[in-house]
């Protein structure tokens, strides 16, 4: 493993905890996309992460091929390409169902 992909996967991990945290006081997607400041705040970190994953190198995408880095850049692209058709139920949903397991495989690779 390259240390310039490990530094990468620990600034993702960073950005997750950050998503986290500004999404974990809303129990619904009408909540939370309604604070616009903290739905926009969770968004350029979703931006943030796309971008990592762009600099991880693809040796390092191509060992770990069971993350799924191509959704995570695509939906970098959603956010930065067509801001104002964002589903929030979507962001939501990523949030709440998907999230947890990216930050678990995540964790496995920097152990």
């Amino acid at each position: 493993m390259y240390s310039k992909d490990i530094i990468l996967v620990k600034q993702m991990l960073q950005t997750i905890a950050r998503i986290f945290e500004y999404s974990s006081n809303y129990e619904n997607p009408d909540d939370f996309s309604a604070d616009y400041k903290t739905f926009d705040a969770t968004l350029m970190n979703f931006v943030a992460l796309g971008e990592t994953v762009g600099k991880l190198s693809d040796e390092f995408r191509d060992n770990h091929s069971t993350i799924e880095w191509t959704k995570i850049y695509a939906f970098r692209n959603i956010i930065a390409h067509d801001y104002f058709g964002i589903d929030e139920e979507e962001v939501f949903e990523i949030i709440k169902k998907h999230l947890p397991q990216l930050l678990t495989d995540l964790e496995e690779l920097v152990k």
